[in-house]
């Protein structure tokens, strides 16, 4: 398993592009100051030497160089001692409601926004659990298989947005099965489901859904998002959504369906709001699933890796010496006898 001890370093790699931007910038004014001396025919015979291709080789040579130094400040590391580590700690799987309804701002900075912070919030909490992903509306899908990996975790986490879905809905029946089917195959340990919804436009289905779920020994936590009382839905231009009729849609969180969900897999609803309530009381029923032993492949060793991206970036370099930007003499007097033979 490759990796970088210095990963930051990495972010130097979009130098290169620019530098390929200034290139080509250089060589469109070289043949623009060309053309203005005269005939391009003409000028290409009083200098037989010149080469462009040469040139482009040159820097090509040079930015592969650059690239390669920059992955070896970077420090690439493989992974040499590998163990399989028995952890204690609970399955969790976050299925995420993101309706265009999530938009509101009811809940700051908006119901979606306040869904990832909370998310992430306890994905900082996690020490030995593991942690899956999944988006709703009308339709749903695993947005990240069950994984103790929390930075890939937050790095998904931030990539949702309604766009992911264009099915509109909520249903919360199709989230609750997909992530009944997500968790591992492990006996004994807790295994949370947690939807985090506003439960508008509800599909229906969902009480049974979560009734199975806990048939099957899954902890259903139902998190309304929002308030009754109703926000607009921004469109991202400074106005609302409206209906056919040009009025302003209001949504609204439909607590008494969330709550209905939640007993009847004999789980949790918990409010969700501007306070930090919701995050604390999560945590504490988290804290009181059963933690089972869990398996987990650790690479302990790293060995340092920059010694081949060196020996690349010098022979890039030699390349880049000896390739020089005048053409061949050879081949130089063969184009000119191909061409006074003309």
């Amino acid at each position: 398993m490759l990796r970088f001890d210095s990963p930051i370093y990495l972010y130097l790699l979009l130098l290169i592009p620019v530098f390929f931007g200034l290139m080509v910038l250089a060589e469109y004014k070289r043949q623009k100051a060309i053309k203005k001396l005269g005939d391009a025919q003409l000028i290409a015979q009083l200098m037989p030497d010149a080469s462009t291709k040469r040139r482009w080789i040159k820097f090509s040579a040079i930015q592969v160089a650059l690239a390669l130094l920059i992955f070896m400040v970077a420090r690439p590391q493989m992974g040499t001692k590998v163990s399989n580590e028995k952890r204690n700690g609970i399955e969790c799987i976050i299925a995420m409601d993101i309706s265009n309804s999530m938009l509101a701002e009811d809940v700051q900075p908006s119901r979606l926004d306040k869904s990832k912070m909370l998310v992430e919030n306890l994905v900082d909490k996690f020490t030995n659990d593991k942690i899956g992903l999944i988006v709703f509306a009308g339709d749903a899908f695993v947005q990240l298989p069950i994984t103790s990996d929390y930075v890939s975790a937050k790095m998904f986490l931030q990539s949702i947005e309604p766009s992911l879905i264009q099915t509109q809905g909520t249903d919360i029946a199709q989230a609750i099965n997909l992530a009944a089917s997500s968790f591992t195959q492990q006996d004994k340990i807790g295994k949370a489901i947690i939807v985090i919804t506003d439960g508008e436009d509800h599909e229906g289905g969902a009480s049974e859904a979560a009734k199975a779920a806990m048939k099957k020994g899954m902890n259903v936590f139902i998190l309304g998002i929002g308030n009754t009382s109703g926000a607009p839905i921004p469109t991202g231009n400074g106005g609302y959504m409206t209906d056919n009729m040009g009025n302003t849609v209001m949504t609204r969180l439909n607590e008494q369906m969330c709550r209905e969900v939640a007993s009847a897999g004999k789980g949790t609803y918990i409010h969700v709001d501007n306070t930090s309530a919701a995050q604390e009381r999560l945590n504490d029923e988290l804290s009181k699933l059963q933690q089972g032993s869990m398996k987990s492949v650790i690479y302990s060793e790293y060995n340092e890796q920059f010694q081949v991206f060196g020996i690349l970036c010098i022979l890039f370099i030699i390349i880049e010496i000896c390739v020089n930007e005048t053409m061949n003499p050879f081949f130089t007097k063969i184009r000119i006898f191909k061409t006074s033979t003309k």
